[in-house]
């Protein structure tokens, strides 16, 4: 499958996870996504995965997600095998997405299954394009861009729906500010590393 290099046209995730690490043994719980084509969701992925082992109090009580709940799911190798489908042919898209990308790249790993996307951060974009939001944290960003949801936060799909939002807000302002349609998904890379003071006189050049 080819890969769809607009930014419209994406796969946006979030996991839900037992810790901050992979690398300390820490797995994922849930994964929630939804697929974008011309900004549109077109497909959401859910699943709980049981992790194999009991998950802390504390992550019971911030995500909502129990160790009753989890005896119930699939196992991580299950879901991530299909998981893998979904994502394929497309880029992806993630809040603070070094973290996600981090367990992305664990579960696969050790399934030996990959992708061909490559990932974007709507947190660092965000940053760079709304720089008089008061805080970057997801759910911040949905009150101040008053982004419709349902009040649930720390649960995948609700926070990809949000995600999803989110990102099509940013491609509105680069619409909007500059005049830049359908950017390509590598230009949302580049403004996510550039320096802030540098955004502007960039994206002007781009428009």
């Amino acid at each position: 499958m080819s890969l769809t290099l607009s930014a419209n046209t994406v796969v946006v995730l979030d996991f839900e996870t037992t810790g901050l690490s992979p690398n300390q043994g820490d797995r994922a719980i849930e994964i929630g996504a939804v697929k974008l084509e011309n900004g549109v969701i077109v497909d959401r992925f859910q699943k709980l995965m049981n992790p194999g082992f009991r998950v802390s109090s504390f992550i019971a009580n911030y995500t909502g997600i129990t160790n009753a709940m989890l005896a119930e799911a699939d196992d991580c190798a299950t879901v991530m095998h299909n998981f893998a489908n979904f994502i394929q042919g497309c880029n992806l898209v993630a809040h603070n997405a070094s973290f996600d990308q981090r367990f992305l790249d664990a579960e696969l790993d050790v399934i030996q299954r990959d992708y061909d996307g490559t990932f974007a951060c709507s947190l660092l974009v965000s940053r760079r394009l709304t720089q008089d939001a008061p805080s970057h944290k997801l759910g911040e960003l949905v009150a101040y861009h008053q982004i419709d949801n349902d009040g649930v936060f720390h649960r995948a799909l609700a926070d990809a729906e949000v995600t999803a939002s989110l990102w099509q807000v940013l491609l509105d302002t680069l619409q909007s500010d500059y005049s830049i349609t359908n950017p390509d998904f590598s230009l949302m890379q580049k403004i996510a590393k550039m320096p802030k003071g540098s955004i502007d006189q960039f994206l002007k050049k781009q428009g």
